[in-house]
């Protein structure tokens, strides 16, 4: 077997241990409601770029009032490096990484992330389907948004039943018990 020279032998540990020590997402600067309960662990960090569809409908107990409403997302999941590592997609709102695992959640809270970008939000995972990196997930978290929010055009009997979509950019942090 072949030895790596001492100066690639050396390079290699410092490398790894950078990675060992790379921090992972910290949730104290979040608003309290949607922060992840104690006893629970980062397991993966990801970024969701795409696309949120809006459908101009009727609002609800109003017979002439209408308004955009969300029909779901898509979008496509990275990790920190850029490296694809999954999708998101909805309805229901699904998160589904690539090695085919997946998992819905039920949302918990939502707070504002500023003007013109959809809120952060706290959701709790239902059981996966698959076994893969969403298997234990017990909470999603999405932070740092941008972009997302209704359209700006108008919404009425005119054109009830159109469909616009709006580009965004959210991460999404998957958390698993400690």
């Amino acid at each position: 077997m072949k030895q790596l020279p001492i100066v690639t032998a050396i390079a290699a540990t410092v490398l790894l241990s950078a990675c060992a020590s790379t921090p992972t997402f910290n949730q104290q600067a979040l608003p309290a409601t949607v922060q992840v309960p104690a006893g629970h662990k980062v397991a993966m960090e990801t970024v969701g770029a795409g696309d949120i569809t809006y459908e101009c409908k009727l609002k609800k107990d109003s017979a002439d009032q209408f308004e955009w409403t969300f029909i779901g997302p898509d979008a496509q999941l990275t990790d920190r490096g850029g490296m694809h590592v999954g999708k998101y997609f909805g309805p229901p709102a699904t998160w589904q990484a690539n090695d085919g695992s997946t998992v819905t959640a039920t949302q918990l809270a939502v707070a504002p992330a500023g003007p013109g970008n959809i809120p952060s939000q706290l959701v709790k995972a239902n059981p996966a389907m698959g076994n893969g990196a969403m298997l234990g997930v017990s909470y999603i978290q999405r932070v740092a948004t941008r972009g997302g929010v209704a359209p700006a055009t108008m919404c009425g009997a005119a054109n009830a039943g159109a469909k616009q979509k709006v580009q965004y950019q959210a991460d999404y942090i998957f958390w698993k018990a400690a």
